[in-house]
């Protein structure tokens, strides 16, 4: 059902606690008139059967019969009695027919009371003379006053619920106002913060209340942006990266192709370099595409990752005979499946390759096999290797380590930071080992 108004959140809690405490008065002042009543109902009988019981006693038995005191007309207390001998009055107030009549109909009846048009409570008692009864005691209590009392409690509970009801939602309105004005400011600064800047947090602690919780959930929602910028950014960094190579060997092929004039045989060279290039940039970007869509959950593959390992390794080859180092491959007999596409894996495996290259002396160890419920690939180098506080800044984006530095290596310090990001993006981690004869990197990888 749709409400034909919409109302703010402080609006819509300031009715909910008007009328739950309209009702909890309504129902109070209700409950207080109907105790009341029956308290003054009460009082109005035990008064009546108090003067009953007054006049009771001060009559005498004469002959089997009784006989009235000699008192002011009205009663002791100026309460109305009658006095009945049998079924014969023998004292008998002035009083209206329809309250005589009342009390002829309790003569030689129980012990017991009666109201009379609401205005008149009449209490009997039986007069009784050595266990036989002669006569009938009947003494009558005006409720006026009790009903004007009821009638002032019911108005003045009424006047103090309206006044409560009134202070309780003024304080509500005010109470509603300071509960949400920070759940105002954390909104207004969460949409500054998510514009201009992601790094902010509102850090209140762990979280124990709904203010809090609201704010952790505002924590998470600004770090998802966060790390989903930082994602894009990566993304576009690292696909820079990959692209600038196979970008600059097409530049190279066609501007010699443009400046000199070749044979047809240099041209076709000249062209299948180019296509090689241009299928190493469709590869790279199929393989961050691939990435993407492992992180995101929608990619559910499975591959042998001999086949992965084996396609890096002869692509590593050309850059392994330029920088005269030997590549040794061991791969175990049987299958590793891995729940990576070749692809992508070839992708990762590819940057640890390239390292052990440019930084081995002359020879590169590969060796992949299954330990447990996950793939193992071990790359070792004969280079400088690793400092141990560089093992884990070496795999930050645009972070390169000592070794590079001293040899003036190219690169922009993406490789690894892409290489890393692929694997746990699989599910899997690349560390680097402290190792005292070269570089040692290791690749895991779940088992699918």
């Amino acid at each position: 059902m749709r409400w034909p108004f919409r109302f703010g959140v402080r609006l819509r809690l300031l009715l909910a606690v008007t009328a739950a405490v309209a009702i909890a008065l309504a129902v109070g002042v209700m409950a207080f008139n109907v105790l009341l009543a029956q308290r003054l109902s009460a009082s109005a009988t035990s008064l009546a059967r108090a003067q009953a019981e007054v006049e009771l006693g001060s009559l005498e038995i004469a002959g089997g019969k009784p006989v009235a005191p000699e008192v002011p007309d009205g009663g002791r207390l100026g309460i109305p009695v009658w006095v009945f001998s049998g079924s014969k009055v023998i004292e008998e107030p002035k009083a209206p027919r329809s309250i005589d009549n009342a009390v002829a109909s309790l003569v030689g009846g129980p012990e017991r009371a009666l109201s009379v048009d609401g205005r008149v409570r009449l209490y009997s008692l039986p007069i009784t003379d050595r266990g036989a009864r002669v006569g009938t005691v009947v003494a009558a209590v005006s409720l006026d006053a009790y009903g004007e009392t009821a009638r002032s409690a019911l108005l003045g509970s009424l006047i103090l619920a309206v006044l409560l009801l009134a202070a309780i939602t003024a304080l509500a309105w005010w109470a509603l106002g300071r509960a949400l004005r920070p759940v105002a400011r954390m909104t207004t600064s969460a949409a500054a913060w998510s514009e201009f800047d992601l790094d902010h947090r509102f850090e209140l602690g762990e979280p124990y209340d709904e203010l809090t919780r609201l704010g952790a959930t505002l924590d998470a929602l600004l770090g998802r942006l966060a790390a989903s910028l930082r994602h894009e950014q990566l993304f576009t960094a690292e696909l820079s990266h990959e692209l600038r190579t196979p970008l600059a060997r097409i530049a190279t092929e066609v501007e010699l192709a443009l400046k000199h004039e070749r044979t047809g045989d240099e041209y076709r060279e000249s062209l299948e370099a180019v296509s090689r290039s241009t299928a190493q940039m469709t590869r790279t970007v199929e393989t961050l595409v691939a990435a993407a869509r492992q992180e995101a959950g929608l990619s559910r593959v499975s591959s042998d990752a001999r086949d992965a390992v084996t396609r890096a390794v002869a692509e590593t080859q050309p850059l392994a005979a330029e920088h005269g180092v030997e590549l040794e491959l061991r791969l175990p007999p049987a299958p590793v499946r891995v729940g990576v596409d070749v692809e992508l894996l070839a992708q990762i495996v590819r940057p640890l390759l390239e390292n052990a290259v440019r930084y081995g002396r002359g020879r590169a160890e590969i060796t992949l096999l299954q330990s447990g419920s996950a793939a193992v690939l071990a790359v070792v180098d004969d280079g400088p290797g690793v400092r141990r506080d560089e093992q884990g800044a070496i795999f930050e984006p645009g972070v390169r380590g000592s070794a590079a530095v001293a040899g003036a290596e190219p690169g922009a310090g993406l490789g690894l930071a892409l290489a890393r990001r692929l694997a746990q993006s699989a599910g899997g981690e690349i560390d680097a080992d402290q190792s005292s004869s070269g570089g040692r990197f290791i690749l895991r990888l779940p088992l699918g």
